[in-house]
């Protein structure tokens, strides 16, 4: 690999640099609303269907753990081959922004909805109770009891998400799935341009940076309010 200088720094192509850094934000922005709508849903689902919760489902839970736990499990890189055929007929690309976004979603969506699990089991069992009590029904329950109360730590799970997108997105340049990513694999490690690694992984740096500042903040905000 050579030797980085700023000179080298100075003369990258900072228009493409943009332009990878615009992908990346499109990638995560998309995928991440994707796998908090799905992701959500998948997690309550999970807590409700538990052994000993409102709607104990043993086997159903079972199921979805199983499925949850192998998506989990499989490393990324992996993923994203094995995702390849359906990728293509979901979306009719496997490469480019549109073509990691599906492997991106597949990937978030097992992570987050155990993240949402862990924090729906940290309600207290006293609040949920006492609005069985007072004739609450299941919907009234998840909306008005469930997920205000645990919404400080649904925002940390989704913040904790959103930085391994950032990682995922990354990932994605293997297969040129575009973005930062991308733009490492191919010129920072293909052709040994230095500079062009040292930029790509200094904006990745602040982009988590970014990311988990403003969900703490969020968090703070939420549970002190």
């Amino acid at each position: 690999m050579t030797d980085f200088s700023w000179s080298q720094l100075l003369a990258m192509d900072w228009v493409e640099i943009g332009e990878a850094g615009l992908d990346t934000l499109i990638m995560l922005s998309v995928s991440l609303v994707f796998t908090v709508l799905l992701g959500l849903p998948l997690g309550i689902l999970l807590y409700l269907s538990a052994p000993g919760q409102l709607r104990a489902r043993p086997r159903l839970y079972a199921s979805l753990s199983l499925l949850v736990n192998v998506l989990r499990s499989l490393p990324f890189v992996i993923l994203l081959i094995v995702l390849i055929p359906f990728t293509l007929l979901l979306v009719g690309t496997s490469i480019g922004v549109a073509g990691a976004i599906v492997p991106l979603v597949v990937g978030a969506v097992p992570f987050y909805a155990r993240l949402v699990e862990n924090v729906l089991r940290e309600v207290d069992r006293g609040v949920i109770e006492a609005s069985q009590a007072m004739g609450a029904c299941l919907s009234q329950i998840i909306f008005k009891v469930l997920l205000p109360e645990s919404l400080p730590g649904l925002i940390g799970a989704a913040t904790v998400t959103a930085v391994a997108l950032v990682s995922y997105t990354a990932m994605s340049g293997v297969i040129g799935g575009g973005g930062l990513g991308d733009l490492a694999v191919r010129y920072g490690y293909q052709r040994f341009q230095t500079e062009v690694m040292v930029v790509t992984v200094a904006l990745l740096l602040m982009l988590v940076q970014l990311l988990q500042s403003a969900g703490d903040a969020l968090v703070r905000r939420f549970r002190f309010d």
